[in-house]
């Protein structure tokens, strides 16, 4: 996989949290580009995993449509639509998808991936759920704008300082496995009343954040203090929960969870889910 394809993915993880919340439709999921087809790859309150690693190629079903045209497309009863192709019917009874809408990710008039969102039931996907999907994507957009061209700016400086510049650092399946393992045992740390155990695992933890960190024992530690608390939730949100889903797992009410998100972003000087987990990264605070 690509290291943009790879990067993409995760703000495109974290935007279906997002698209969910803004348009109200239970099903969100998505994927970014690989070469000139689309490979959907993360998925958000689907019942089965029959779409992931699904590729779609321009022309095929909805979002084949929007790939063709460069532009959102919605339908309101997928199975009978004429105005597309009925490639992926099969998984679509599957999952029992009725409405659905697919919004194009473009970065610089270049496809970088498709977002849809849907609904089980024979509710109507109208002009503000359509609208609220624009918007997400817009903002995915300009995350990935900016990223770029901060990294960017960065090379610039490293080659006019003299230093080698960095390769686009890229999630390799190892990574992915340690985040979701890094994930999982926070989000089960509220739930240990051993203080002995409940230590070894937060020690567990910090390894697999050292595992995926460029820091040696020389380092400075992270400039930014997060309460186990955030660390708690902010992991829940890299691997792509809402702060509803976050909240089931951490047991908290998803007010607590958003402020202590919200809390996340002060520390961190952003503004977005996106940027909190980069900047996290970035600090060392998360693998």
């Amino acid at each position: 996989m690509a290291a943009t394809e790879e990067t993409d993915l995760t703000e495109i993880r974290c935007a279906l949290g997002a698209l969910r919340r803004s348009t109200g439709l239970p099903l969100a999921f998505g994927g970014a580009m690989a070469g000139s087809e689309l490979r959907i790859s993360e998925l958000n309150g689907l019942a089965t995993r029959l779409l992931h690693g699904l590729v779609v190629p321009a022309g095929a079903g909805l979002g084949g449509k929007t790939l063709a045209l460069r532009r959102p497309a919605m339908v309101n009863d997928y199975q009978h639509a004429k105005a597309i192709s009925h490639h992926y019917d099969r998984i679509v009874r599957a999952e029992r998808i009725v409405s659905l809408v697919a919004t194009p990710v473009l970065v610089r008039r270049e496809l970088r991936g498709v977002l849809y969102a849907g609904t089980r039931d024979g509710l109507r996907i109208g002009e503000r759920a359509v609208g609220a999907t624009i918007d997400v994507a817009r903002d995915l957009e300009q995350d990935i704008a900016v990223r770029e061209e901060a990294a960017r700016r960065v090379q610039e400086l490293m080659r006019e300082a003299g230093t080698p510049p960095r390769k686009p650092s890229s999630a390799t399946s190892a990574e992915q496995a340690i985040r979701q393992a890094h994930g999982a045992l926070r989000s089960i740390l509220h739930q240990i009343d051993d203080d002995a155990l409940r230590r070894s695992i937060s020690a567990a933890c910090d390894t697999l954040t050292a595992a995926t960190s460029d820091a040696t024992d020389d380092s400075p530690p992270p400039a930014v203090a997060l309460t186990a608390r955030e660390l708690d939730v902010l992991s829940c949100v890299a691997l792509g929960h809402t702060n509803a889903e976050a909240a089931a797992e951490l047991g908290l009410r998803p007010e607590t969870v958003k402020s202590y998100l919200r809390n996340t972003m002060r520390k961190l000087g952003v503004n977005s889910r996106i940027h909190t987990i980069n900047a996290a990264r970035q600090q060392g605070l998360l693998p």
